[in-house]
C-alpha cells in the first residue's frame, strides 16, 4: 500500500527558511513521479515542484523557482522541499503526491497524480 507523510511545516518569518519531507511506505521515489502542491484558502491546489523518479529531472513552478529545491535522499524514500525566502504569500498547506507514470513537465499537474499525503501547515508572516 503506498502511503505518503509530510513533516516540518510550521510559523516562520518571511524571509527565512523551511524544510518539508514526505515520506514514502510500500514502494521508492526511484520508480514514481513525486509532486509538492499547496492550496492556500479560497483557492485552488496549485503545483510548486516536481520530480521524476527515473531520469531526476526537476521542475518549478515559476513562483518558486530560484527560491525552493526538490530533492530525494539517497535511498529514494524520502523527498524534500527545501524552501528558502519565504513570503507571506506561500502560506498554504503543501501536499505530496505520487504516481507511477512518468510525467516529465505534466508533473506540475495535481490531477495526474494518484497518491497524496495528508498535508502540512507552512505559514509565513510578514
Amino acid at each position: 500500500e503506498v502511503q505518503l507523510v509530510e513533516s516540518g511545516g510550521g510559523l516562520v518569518q518571511a524571509g527565512e527558511s523551511l524544510r518539508l519531507s514526505c515520506a514514502a511506505s510500500g514502494f521508492s521515489f526511484s520508480d514514481y513521479n513525486v509532486g509538492w502542491f499547496r492550496q492556500a484558502p479560497g483557492k485552488e491546489r496549485a503545483a510548486v515542484s516536481s520530480l521524476t523518479g527515473t531520469d531526476g529531472q526537476t521542475y518549478y513552478a515559476d513562483s518558486v523557482k530560484g527560491r525552493f529545491t526538490i530533492s530525494t535522499d539517497n535511498a529514494k524514500t524520502m523527498v524534500y522541499l527545501q524552501m528558502n525566502s519565504l513570503k507571506p504569500e506561500d502560506t498554504a498547506v503543501y501536499y505530496c503526491a505520487v504516481t507511477s507514470t512518468p510525467l516529465g513537465i505534466l508533473g506540475l499537474t495535481p490531477q495526474l497524480y494518484d497518491y497524496w499525503g495528508q498535508g502540512t501547515q507552512v505559514t509565513v508572516s510578514s
